[in-house]
């Protein structure tokens, strides 16, 4: 199988289901926008939609203005639209395409050991929706399609990842050519995983009943500081040496939020705070969060304020730009059997229909989503087969 070169190109995601925190904020956002502005990589970040939907579905205004906040968190975090793609991901319907067909490469044994899929269906997985069985193959959609080399993942999301290579590796294996890069992991940082404030060993969730166990991108500057000062710890001083955080998970957390908004280590925190009693540390801590979040605060207030500057990042840019990443397939890439050829972006033919012949709807080259779908609705064509 001949070796291809693909364009270093990040992908992540994040899903619209309300409540941006430090998590988000220290575990990915800050991430994507440090990965945007070193220019190595091209960035393509998006609002899952489809994923928010897996385990129910939510009213539709729901989803849209938590879609529309995640938008306001990602550009007040400091995405730049001009400098890498943010768009929505139901606007792009090549996602679920792909997805179908990553449903047939993905075996049945792969999904069913996912321990996503175990925590959340339970033991009343007959229940489940099998979108959140397959869950794992439209995220791998959702990277390949744009040939992405890299995404920056969290623990909670490595084995996920990790599908997604086997899935690119079975595709390219089966049809003899190297068409999907193997995706690799960025798992790095100190707050990778941002802990719960009042208890170390939980991470930081916006489903928590308690608001202080986390603190929300939208919270002021006095609340920022609040639930800082509040946050559980233990009566020790803080050592010297990181190793020494070890069985302390309060401890630990503390140090490592400090550290993520510093940009700096555990260890390096340290050096400059060992034998210091909480009480002091946190006053700095609250301080570097309170300088680096405020103004994210501040943003989103103003964005949420003014959704019609959210709606044009989502027009037409938002539903183009991702399509300019998409790889143009090889023309001898097909299926087996050589049923069907996968071909560049094509264009709805209508033929019309006749007696004892139903409407038709073609394929040829270039589909104009807005102009075709309107003529398609104008001219009354409801029951349609592909040809």
């Amino acid at each position: 199988m001949p070796e291809t070169q693909f364009t270093p190109r990040v992908f992540s995601g994040i899903q619209p289901s309300g409540g941006l925190t430090l998590g988000n904020y220290l575990g990915a956002m800050k991430r994507f926008v440090t990965m945007q502005d070193a220019g190595t990589h091209e960035t393509v970040y998006c609002m899952v939609d489809l994923h928010a939907i897996t385990a129910k579905l939510l009213d539709p205004a729901e989803l849209r203005d938590n879609t529309r906040e995640l938008c306001a968190g990602f550009i007040a975090a400091g995405i730049d639209p001009e400098k890498s793609i943010l768009f929505n991901q139901s606007q792009v319907p090549e996602h679920t395409q792909l997805a179908w067909i990553f449903n047939c490469v993905a075996r049945m044994g792969w999904m069913g050991r996912m321990t996503q899929w175990k925590d959340k269906a339970g033991k009343n997985a007959e229940a489940a929706s099998l979108g959140l069985f397959a869950y794992p193959a439209l995220m791998a959609a959702d990277i390949l399609i744009y040939h992405a080399t890299h995404v920056p993942v969290g623990d909670d999301q490595k084995q996920h990842l990790e599908l997604t290579r086997d899935i690119a590796a079975k595709f390219n294996h089966d049809y003899g050519v190297a068409f999907f890069p193997i995706t690799e992991p960025v798992i790095e940082g100190a707050a990778t995983r941002v802990m719960n404030l009042q208890d170390g060993t939980k991470k930081m969730s916006k489903s928590d009943p308690s608001d202080k166990t986390r603190i929300n991108l939208t919270d002021s500057a006095d609340a920022i500081a609040r639930k800082i000062r509040k946050a559980k710890t233990d009566p020790d001083p803080l050592p010297e040496a990181a190793a020494d955080l070890e069985g302390r998970p309060d401890a630990r957390n503390l140090v490592n939020i400090y550290a993520a908004l510093a940009d700096t280590t555990p260890q390096q925190v340290l050096d400059q705070h060992a034998g210091a009693l909480f009480g002091h540390f946190k006053v700095a801590l609250a301080d570097i969060a309170v300088d680096k979040l405020a103004p994210i605060s501040t943003e989103m207030a103003r964005l949420k304020n003014d959704p019609a500057e959210i709606d044009r990042t989502f027009g037409s840019r938002g539903r183009t730009r991702p399509r300019d990443r998409r790889p143009d397939p090889e023309p001898d890439l097909r299926y087996r059997g050589h049923v069907a050829q996968l071909s560049a972006p094509r264009r709805l033919r209508l033929s019309p229909g006749r007696p004892g012949k139903p409407a038709t709807l073609g394929l040829s080259r270039v589909f104009r989503p807005s102009r075709d779908a309107t003529s398609l609705r104008r001219r009354g064509v409801s029951a349609t087969t592909f040809v």
